[in-house]
């Protein structure tokens, strides 16, 4: 038991990681009424969960490195159990994202990095494999289960009793601690302030750029911000696009900075010279595209499950239930295979198969979502999410020597949580945005009065917001409109959100297409295989 006591510690940290997104996502409906907010206002918090650990994760690893992996593991663990419980306590958004968007993200910068680093310090060999694979399966168990606790706990309790839990499991984490050998001497280094800002507010940057891209449009501009009444779009383009840019500039800077570092003998907040390891760039690279899919996934979903169909939170996690089991599944599965096929083949097969379920989930996409097809479409996209996630963390651990895991595994949580807040921003907004388009052409084409086109047009100038389809007649009741028009106005409606459910599938489908030039890079050897052929020439 002592052998495998310390995997079971780190993984029930994983667990609750990678446990918020989903969980948060199938009881949006009943968050956005209980807090009096918006989806909007929801989609931004659940990015910035994730972008604030993608922001910070160099520095809690290399904060590791400085503290000990498990002091820096163990203060984590502390921190996110506070900003558990500040969201458990919430009373309105602001506080949420308070504490569920900053303080847990701070917490899990540290943890996260820290995870695979003491993975690294406890297990050698074939138990280093393992216990990799078992984090992996771990955080898709998480991604699986999500949907079910979320959706049990929210329909048949209070969604805050789910962040409850998460503080009473973090202390157990905590408590068990010092079972963790942490081996690795603490470095004496200085960490750059300035490394730190450009890499933070970079990458800020670019996702809130993504994230504002429905209210403001991605180049020319819609509903910009505004100082009075001169609104703010530099040389008629839209903010998104200078936000954007700005990002990329900073990040630029940065992987500038961090070789100007080397040069001069002092260290830097990463070695930039690791992404010339080609298995290291394509498996985080792929790292990234997974979960962009998932989080895209598992926000666009349950908002329509709940918000066109009227689903409630435990219904929405049934819906999802077959990616769920399916990823646990195959988790399993793609550990089993590594002994007989190379990491490439299952990652190369995964993709494949990522790329197909979400050509089925665009068929699927009718009013109702046709049970069967949208069964299949979500079983083969767990299957292909499991396959991936029982390979990319070896891959990438791998691919470097022991003293450098620590930063390597700030690297895959980056990118990790990166593609998590790039994929809810990202299709997100494509979501909300085609959603505002498909609406005003709707409505355009209708046989409303031009009196009544007016008014809704007046009403909807700044965008559409994501509403139960059920109330858009009493809400067109409510600005005036007569009962048929409002009952046409939710037909409008229910029709607008179906059109841009098909558009953010697409959007999927394209990401999961680009996905596959990522993975060449991957191993193609049976490590299996390879130690019996070098065995004989040891010997």
């Amino acid at each position: 038991m002592k052998k495998w006591s310390v995997v079971i510690i780190l993984g029930a940290a994983q667990f609750v990681m990678v446990l918020d997104g989903t969980v948060m996502n199938v009881s949006i409906s009943t968050v956005v009424a209980d807090l009096d907010t918006t989806v909007a206002a929801m989609q931004g918090a659940i990015t910035f969960y994730t972008l604030t650990m993608a922001a910070m994760m160099l520095l809690g690893a290399k904060l590791g490195d400085v503290w000990g992996r498990r002091r820096a593991f163990v203060i984590g663990s502390c921190v996110y159990a506070l900003g558990s419980l500040i969201t458990a306590l919430s009373p309105n958004i602001q506080l949420l994202f308070l504490g569920w968007s900053i303080v847990e993200g701070l917490g899990a910068v540290l943890v996260i990095p820290a995870i695979a680093a003491l993975i690294a310090d406890n297990y050698q060999g074939g138990a280093r494999i393992t216990a990799y694979a078992i984090i992996g399966a771990v955080s898709g168990a998480a991604v699986a289960a999500g949907p079910l606790i979320g959706g049990f706990v929210t329909t048949y309790s209070n969604w805050r009793f789910v962040f409850v839990a998460e503080v009473v499991i973090m202390a157990g984490v905590v408590l068990f601690s010092r079972r963790i050998t942490d081996a690795t001497t603490r470095q004496s280094v200085r960490i750059d302030i300035l490394s730190v800002a450009l890499s933070a507010v970079g990458l800020v940057f670019i996702v809130f750029g993504m994230l504002q891209s429905k209210t403001w449009g991605w180049i020319r501009p819609l509903a910009s911000p505004a100082i009075g009444d001169v609104e703010i779009a530099p040389l008629g383009v839209s903010l998104t696009a200078w936000l954007i840019l700005a990002g990329a500039a900073l990040v630029f800077a940065f992987l500038r900075r961090q070789r100007m570092l080397v040069r001069r003998g002092r260290p830097p907040l990463v070695h930039v010279e690791m992404f010339s390891i080609r298995q290291l760039r394509s498996g985080l690279a792929v790292l990234g595209a997974q979960y962009a899919v998932t989080a895209g996934l598992f926000f666009m979903v349950p908002v329509y499950l709940q918000m066109t169909l009227g689903l409630d939170a435990l219904q929405t996690g049934l819906k999802i239930f077959p990616l769920s089991i399916s990823l646990i599944l195959f988790s399993v599965v793609g550990t089993r295979l590594s002994r007989v096929w190379s990491a490439r083949r299952i990652v190369r097969t995964g993709q494949l198969i990522l790329v197909f379920s979400a050509l089925l989930l665009l068929g699927a996409a009718t009013e109702d979502l046709r049970s069967l097809l949208f069964a299949a479409g979500m079983f083969l996209a767990g299957a292909a999410l499991g396959l991936l996630a029982s390979q990319l963390g070896n891959v990438n651990m791998s691919s470097v020597t022991e003293k450098e895991t620590s930063e390597v595994g700030g690297l895959q949580g980056v990118f990790q949580n990166l593609g998590s807040s790039l994929g809810t921003a990202l299709i997100g907004s494509i979501l909300i945005g085609s959603l505002a388009t498909s609406f005003a052409g709707g409505v355009a084409a209708s046989d409303l009065p031009a009196e009544a086109q007016s008014l809704i047009s007046e009403a909807t100038q700044r965008g559409v917001a994501i509403v139960p389809a059920a109330s858009v007649a009493q809400l067109g009741e409510q600005a005036g409109l007569t009962a048929a028009e409002a009952s046409s106005l939710e037909g409008i409606y229910r029709d607008s959100q179906l059109s841009s459910l098909h558009v953010a599938f697409f959007g999927l489908l394209a990401i999961s297409v680009l996905a596959l030039a990522f993975s060449r890079g991957i191993p193609s050897t049976v490590p299996e295989r390879a130690k019996k052929r070098a065995a004989p020439a040891s010997e």
